[in-house]
């Protein structure tokens, strides 16, 4: 101790006596301190490191605020017939078999594809006379009259046919997407005839063409789909759809809402759910009678950055209504699967922080939080403080961070309230506990 302030600010500091204990009692307590003041006193002595010796750590007692998980996903499939979708984008939440087979139904047996047939058209087609890409237009395609005569043909028969006027030239680009936009049977066999030849040779292309793409269990036996016998499982049609999406041709075409093509005339996309839920694809086909079917493509955002690309198909609906109702609520339910859980509001008190001296506040979240996460993935919390500074208020002495699946989230724990310094007599009284 290096004066006699100092001296005083000590006998301040001191504990009092009740006035009871009387005389005798304050003067043993002044000699004691004066005693001290002349052995251990002096800028070297135990009074000044005491003063400045490091303060112990505080104690936190907290409830670190645990965020409970959402409410577990409900996906929506049909009750007859099948589909399959697969996810991806999303493995981090929804696992790595998502981009396999996320959501099922009904099995995976070979059904009628209908006018999904015609997007293997489209295909084998392109693979023999490819594109450049959208904007190639490609060779020309002279339809002849034996070609023109398709269109009675198939108007007999009930399917859907396009105008093909007798002397009709037309881009293949554009000739393919007059088949695959209203769905025109005489347009896929005038196309399949163009480049094979004729149809029995473009089946034994389409058939060679399916086994090189691993597709075994796709039969192909006309350009049209109007014949039952062309079937394919849901997971064989996931593939051939994941194919064509990777084309830049047939993508660009499939989510072409309409388009008007010299001769031809307005044509119009048969996929009516084009831009729902992100939808961007691909072809519908059905042979009635509960036959209706959707191979489809989207790019549905789910609030996780990035959205997400699915492709999926659903085989044996009962109309033609009821399949694009099928594939909406299959699609909102896996986008309502996603959902922001709360994690804590600024302000919320999570804890105390106790000095060794007596000296006590709160520890408050420095921010309200939220995090996005799949269906019921459980979220884990874990807390981290530090031996304050300065004992201000709104100081920093720690984080909360929050983990549900590939997300994080974390706020600044703060201390509400002043946590008062260590008196003089307490620092001297206390040398075990000084640093």
């Amino acid at each position: 101790m290096s004066s006699l302030a100092d001296f005083h600010d000590l006998l301040d500091d001191a504990p009092r006596e009740p006035q009871s204990n009387g005389r005798a009692g304050r003067i043993a307590l002044i000699v004691f301190l004066v005693v001290t003041f002349l052995v251990l006193g002096g800028s070297g002595g135990y009074v000044w490191w005491a003063s400045s010796a490091p303060l112990p750590a505080p104690s936190v007692t907290s409830q670190a605020p645990v965020a409970a998980a959402g409410p577990a996903a409900s996906l929506v499939l049909p009750g007859d017939g099948e589909m399959l979708m697969s996810v991806e984008g999303g493995e981090a939440y929804l696992g790595p078999d998502a981009a396999g087979s996320f959501a099922s139904s009904g099995g995976d047996d070979a059904r009628p594809i209908a006018s999904i047939a015609k997007l293997i058209t489209a295909l084998v087609v392109l693979d023999a006379h490819p594109l450049d890409g959208p904007g190639d237009p490609g060779p020309t395609i002279a339809f002849t009259e034996a070609d023109t005569d398709l269109y009675d043909q198939f108007y007999v028969q009930g399917a859907v046919i396009a105008k093909m006027p007798d002397g009709l030239r037309l881009s293949l680009h554009d000739s393919l997407a007059t088949m695959l936009l209203p769905s025109a049977a005489n347009y896929a066999v005038a196309n399949a005839r163009w480049a094979f030849g004729s149809e029995s040779a473009y089946v034994q292309a389409a058939r060679s063409w399916l086994s090189a793409n691993g597709l075994n269990d796709t039969r192909i036996v006309d350009a049209t789909g109007i014949d039952d016998r062309n079937t394919s499982t849901p997971s064989d049609l996931v593939a051939l759809g994941r194919i064509a999406a990777a084309n830049p041709v047939i993508a660009s075409i499939v989510r072409t809402p309409s388009i008007s093509v010299e001769g031809a005339g307005y044509v119009t996309n048969t996929n009516d759910l084009l831009g729902t839920l992100g939808i961007t694809g691909m072809k519908t086909g059905n042979l009635g009678d509960g036959t209706f079917n959707l191979l489809f493509t989207s790019t549905l955002d789910v609030g996780i950055g990035s959205p997400l690309n699915i492709i999926g198909v659903r085989l044996g609906g009962a109309t033609h209504d009821s399949t694009d109702s099928d594939v909406a609520r299959l699609l909102q339910s896996l986008q309502d699967g996603f959902h922001d859980v709360s994690l804590g509001t600024v302000g919320d008190d999570i804890g105390t922080i106790s000095t060794p001296w007596g000296s006590t506040a709160s520890l408050v979240l420095a921010k309200t939080t939220a995090l996005r996460t799949w269906s019921d993935t459980p979220v884990t919390v874990d807390l981290v403080t530090s031996t304050p500074q300065d004992y201000a208020d709104g100081e920093v002495v720690g984080t909360v961070t929050w983990t549900a699946g590939p997300q994080t989230a974390s706020s600044e724990v703060r201390i509400s309230g002043e946590i008062d310094e260590p008196t003089l007599w307490w620092r001297l009284t206390h040398p075990t506990e000084l640093g």
